[in-house]
């Protein structure tokens, strides 16, 4: 019997085998060991995991099923609040959310949920098993811009309440940031991301790619021209922010937002694509979000030293726990509390270095995190040739350029009331787009409470 507060530990490739290939890092549970698992859960009468899920999944009910065998159950337990499940059970932060309020944490390590949430959305997909029932069709149509983790989520709750359901994608490829910000090693695109979208196509829900909302057609257009009855903006946050700081604009240096999208989307990594990308024989990741943690190891497998810089301790680092330490697996250098003052050039405008000054912790800022403070005389330059700027992203100012009354905060993310409504009749958002760079899972919540919105908003005799 296993230990009730010892976790089954999951099956991972070798650290020394895995940094040189793309392939799925965490291979996940088997049955058994799914089963052994699920086998720890308590199922507490007032379960702080479920509140803890941005989607409220029935979490101690699915893991029940688990736990007898039935993963058909526990697959229907789940989709009745995620369409993301195989997404979701690979990068969503469950340590800070359903996992962090798991009872066994307390005294030793909590329940796997997400590696459980993960095996049964596998199995699931390996076994044919589907819920694809919706309500008759209601008369009405939506449009959703943008098929990331936000419009995917508001677009299945739609089309099962009987929507029409149109979404808008600006790339060749559906699933945004899904399929162009997270690696291969961490989200399989076809085995994974595109199964899920399938699933989306098999409620009716219509994809149309190349769209640009804002340029090809505006928000105004789709309500007036098209005669859509509502639009969702789900278009998250792609503008990357950097430091402003001397030789920015140097040859070699780039947004990890680009590194990442040339690599992921691209299928620059790949035998076959012509797809040009630059990763140095020495590389420098300027920060500590999952962002830089995907980054700094898609350069490793390129073939790159690489240094991750960072002006905090690791206690703040916001990446998740596990990223980082795969990436230490891995051979990734951590450089803590440094900070880039200046990207050092050659005669030919080439990065060859960072020229970093040491931080000292002072008192806690308005993110509740201890400020990094300049020490005084204690620069340091660190050789390399590449320099990946991994420091947040702000959502692209184009559609609310276009939408006449469209309101915006001074960081350029849609406003919504508290009816989750924007300042435009019929016009709601969620997601990146609204709050700035987040989680996948946060962005399904958001797109849920959209739908929810919207389904008041268009059917209130319901």
């Amino acid at each position: 019997m296993q230990d009730r507060f010892t976790r089954v530990k999951v099956r991972e490739q070798d650290p020394k085998v895995r940094a040189h290939n793309f392939e799925e890092v965490c291979l996940g549970y088997d049955k058994e060991e799914a089963m052994l698992e699920a086998s720890r859960c308590l199922h507490c009468k007032k379960p702080m995991c479920v509140s803890a899920c941005p989607v409220n999944i029935q979490i101690p009910d699915f893991i029940e099923q688990v736990k007898n065998g039935d993963f058909a159950a526990a697959a229907e337990v789940i989709a009745r609040d995620s369409s993301l499940p195989a997404i979701c059970g690979r990068v969503c932060p469950q340590e800070t959310q359903c996992e962090g309020k798991c009872i066994l944490g307390n005294k030793g390590e909590a329940v796997a949920i997400g590696k459980l949430e993960r095996f049964v959305a596998d199995w699931s997909r390996e076994n044919g098993v589907k819920f694809n029932e919706c309500k008759p069709a209601n008369g009405k149509k939506v449009a959703i811009v943008g098929s990331g983790p936000s419009g995917l989520a508001c677009a299945t709750d739609l089309a099962k309440a009987g929507f029409k359901v149109h979404v808008f994608e600006v790339l060749h490829k559906v699933g945004g940031v899904l399929q162009y910000g997270i690696p291969e090693f961490r989200l399989p695109k076809d085995r994974v991301v595109s199964r899920e979208v399938e699933a989306l196509k098999d409620l009716g829900v219509e994809f149309e790619t190349d769209v640009i909302v804002g340029r090809t057609v505006t928000v105004d257009d789709l309500m007036e021209k098209e005669g859509y009855d509502a639009v969702f903006i789900g278009t998250g946050a792609g503008l990357p922010r950097f430091m402003n700081i001397p030789g920015e604009n140097l040859n070699g240096v780039v947004s990890a937002n680009e590194f990442l999208t040339r690599n992921n989307l691209m299928h620059a990594y790949e035998e076959g694509y012509e797809t040009p990308i630059y990763a140095g024989s020495k590389c420098v990741v300027v920060g500590g979000g999952n962002v830089a943690m995907d980054a700094a190891r898609t350069a490793l497998r390129l073939g790159a030293e690489v240094t991750i810089v960072y002006r905090r301790t690791e206690t703040e680092l916001p990446a998740r726990r596990e990223e980082v330490h795969h990436a230490k697996e891995e051979g990734i250098v951590f450089s803590m509390l440094s900070n880039p003052v200046e990207v050092l050039g050659d005669e030919k405008g080439w990065v060859r270095g960072v020229r970093c000054i040491r931080m000292e912790l002072g008192e806690p800022d308005a993110s509740g995190r201890r400020s990094p403070i300049p020490v005084p005389g204690s620069e340091f330059d660190i050789e390399c040739d590449v320099v990946i700027m991994a420091l947040g992203t702000s959502p692209n100012p184009l559609i609310a350029a276009t939408t006449p009354g469209l309101e915006t905060n001074r960081h350029g993310c849609v406003v919504l009331n508290e009816q989750d409504q924007t300042s435009r009749k019929y016009v709601y958002a969620g997601g990146d787009a609204v709050t700035g760079a987040a989680t996948v899972i946060l962005a399904m919540g958001a797109g849920r409470k959209a739908a929810a919105a919207i389904m008041r908003d268009l059917l209130p005799e319901e």
